[in-house]
């Protein structure tokens, strides 16, 4: 077994249901000009920080000197059925459902569960550990999640984790779009994996035949408009462009000023992020749940009460959502989205 394949092993033996290896070559001109042509649109909103480190989001060598190859893992977050949640009702915890008839929140899946951020970087650095232990001393790398400015799912695709689809989410033919990624900017040279993904006979997800082949990663989306026609704002525009100003899990979550009334009122109860373009995707139709149960999931947290988080003090915000990825949101931007929910559902 080569190095590659060691690492590979050793990701998914970790909790990772994805893991590949491209170089650090920059991004490709294609994506770049998506890229760009997407900040210069205003698309943006107020993410002032993506204009920030073009060169290094762009090009992973800048983030780490003598950089060769980057290391791509993706961690399926598919919550659990409801039938399984009702199997283990009886040991849910419900300390953020006192009343469970009050009007409640929505929540996005993937704040169901532990922040992703500390977990996934802990995670890498037992496979940094891993490596080490196979390469000796002298190993550089560097840890990217998410925060890190690196243009993460261009990669992941060259990486041969999945494609872009209309959603503007990475998804995996096999995982769906409901998947978190994490990477490993190293100075070893490993072997590349390509972006392809393998078909086997089966129907895709229209119903289509879908032939034995090695197909390139682009655009499998095909005649599928599912998510734009799922979002709740048009930020999916038709022209294949997203407009982050118009969407839900960017005004409850990025937005940090008092949000615009006609677009408050097309929040509904969504709380805290939205997750409609993904659960739309025919992909996420028959996506396997997440299997890593060192990720701790929180079923009471699929919706809060509304009330609740009204009336909550600046302890009870930091105790309850200690591990959660909505701590980074604070206490009154949560309030804020809280109220708006409110207002929505009781006028």
């Amino acid at each position: 077994m080569n190095l590659a394949d060691s690492i590979k092993q050793k990701a998914r033996r970790l909790g990772f249901d994805l893991v590949g290896i491209t170089d650090a070559s920059p991004i490709d001109a294609d994506q770049f000009k998506l890229f760009t042509d997407w900040l210069d649109s205003g698309y943006a909103g107020r993410m002032s920080y993506m204009h920030q480190n073009l060169n290094k989001r762009t090009n992973p060598a800048k983030l780490l000197k003598n950089a060769q190859s980057l290391i791509v893992v993706g961690l399926n977050y598919t919550p659990p059925r409801l039938s399984s949640l009702r199997a283990s009702q009886s040991d849910a915890r419900q300390s953020h459902l006192r009343h469970p008839a009050a009007p409640t929140g929505r929540v996005a899946n993937y704040a169901r569960y532990e922040d992703y951020h500390p977990f996934i970087k802990k995670q890498l650095r037992k496979l940094i550990t891993f490596i080490s232990s196979l390469v000796g001393e002298g190993l550089q790398f560097k840890i990217c999640v998410d925060s890190a400015p690196l243009a993460e799912r261009a990669l992941a695709i060259r990486a041969g984790l999945g494609f872009i689809g209309k959603n503007h989410m990475l998804i995996n033919p096999k995982l769906g779009p409901q998947i978190l990624l994490g990477e490993i900017i190293t100075s070893l040279k490993l072997k590349t994996d390509e972006p392809t993904f393998r078909h086997s006979e089966r129907s895709g997800p229209e119903g289509r035949a879908v032939e034995e082949s090695i197909r390139p990663i682009t655009a499998n989306c095909s005649d599928c408009n599912k998510c734009l026609a799922a979002c709740p704002t048009g930020a999916l525009r038709p022209d294949s462009q997203f407009d982050a100003n118009k969407c839900i899990s960017y005004l409850t979550i990025e937005y940090k000023d008092q949000i615009p009334a006609d677009l408050a009122e097309k929040i509904g109860d969504r709380l805290f992020g939205c997750d409609e373009c993904v659960l739309a995707c025919p992909y996420q139709e028959n996506a396997p749940i997440c299997k890593n149960k060192q990720f701790k999931f929180y079923n009471d947290r699929a919706k809060l009460n509304l009330q609740d988080v009204l009336d909550m003090d600046e302890d009870d915000f930091e105790t309850g959502f200690a591990d959660s990825p909505i701590k980074r949101l604070g206490i009154q931007l949560l309030k804020r989205n809280a109220q708006i929910c409110l207002n929505n559902i009781t006028h």
